[in-house]
């Protein structure tokens, strides 16, 4: 298994990112996946997830401007980001339960700063 997250960057307050994470080695469209992240010094935090039929769930603080979607035919998990505040700062991860084995990729580092 195994996640590669991309599309990080650094981003004024009020711009937006969109965030990408590959998936390979286990069957995508089976299972439901997820966005976490963990901003310096503060414990990590479910943001976001998308199930295997493609409901979504969000993370009540970004609500209204995260988006969380999926493209099983690329393997692919996706974070529409809009509207980013400083506090959005930190390293998100994609994740997901495998096999009963949680899973994560190494993560992409997101910096909102003016």
């Amino acid at each position: 298994v195994q996640l590669v997250e991309s599309g990080g960057g650094l981003v004024q307050p009020g711009g937006s990112l969109r965030l990408s994470c590959t998936a390979s080695g286990f069957t995508f469209e089976a299972y439901d996946m997820s966005w976490v992240r963990q901003a310096p010094g503060k414990e990590r935090e479910w943001v976001s997830t998308i199930g295997k039929s493609g409901e979504t769930y969000v993370k009540s603080s970004v609500k209204g401007r995260f988006a969380i979607s999926r493209d099983n035919d690329k393997n692919t998990l996706y974070l529409q980001m809009n509207s980013l505040k400083p506090e959005d700062t930190a390293l998100y991860y994609c994740t997901s339960v495998v096999n009963g084995a949680y899973k994560r990729g190494q993560g992409t580092q997101v910096t909102v700063s003016s």
